[in-house]
C-alpha cells in the first residue's frame, strides 16, 4: 500500500513538473505587457513600484461628537479627495473590524517617507490629534495606480 501511495505521489510530481515545464519560468500566457500602461503607473520590469504605506491609528485626542467633529472628518475627506486628484495618494480606506487601534489607511505614489509625512500633515483628523500616522516603505504591484480611475467608474455617490 505504502508503495502504490509513493509511487502515486511520484507521477503526480512528475506529471505537475512536466506540464510546468511547458510554461516559461514567471509567465502568465494570458498576460500581455503594455508599455503605456507601465510608464504611466512607473512599473519597473516586474510590474512592481515603491509606495509609502500609512496606517491611520487612534490619537490622544478624540474630538467631542458634533459640528466640529462632522467638520474635521469632512475635511479628512475633502483632503483624501485633494491628495488623490492630485495623483499622490493611491489608496484610502478605514478599516471596518472596530476593534484595535487601526482606524485606516493611505498608500502614497511618493518618493520617501518624508514626503508621505508632509503629506499626511495637511490632514485635520492629524492636525487634531484623532490620529496618528505610523509610516511604512511596500513594495507591491504598480497596477494599484489604477485604482482611483477604476474607482471613479464604480461610484455613484461621493463622500
Amino acid at each position: 500500500m505504502y508503495r502504490s501511495f509513493a509511487l502515486m505521489l511520484a507521477l503526480g510530481l512528475l506529471a505537475g513538473h512536466a506540464m510546468a515545464a511547458d510554461e516559461p519560468k514567471g509567465s502568465n500566457a494570458a498576460a500581455v505587457f503594455d508599455s503605456r500602461v507601465a510608464k504611466k503607473t512607473g512599473a519597473d520590469d516586474y510590474g512592481m513600484r515603491n509606495y509609502v504605506l500609512v496606517i491611520l491609528k487612534t490619537g490622544p485626542r478624540r474630538m467631542p461628537d458634533g459640528d466640529a467633529r462632522k467638520a474635521m472628518f469632512a475635511g479628512h475627506m475633502a483632503n483624501i479627495h485633494r491628495l488623490a486628484n492630485a495623483g499622490q495618494l493611491v489608496l484610502a480606506g478605514p478599516f471596518g473590524d472596530g476593534g484595535g487601534d487601526w482606524r485606516g489607511l493611505f498608500v502614497f505614489a511618493v518618493p520617501d517617507v518624508e514626503t508621505a509625512k508632509s503629506l499626511v500633515a495637511t490632514d485635520p483628523v492629524i492636525r487634531n490629534g484623532e490620529m496618528i500616522a505610523e509610516y511604512h516603505k511596500w513594495y507591491g504591484s504598480a497596477a494599484v495606480m489604477l485604482i482611483n480611475d477604476l474607482h471613479d467608474k464604480l461610484a455613484r455617490k461621493s463622500f
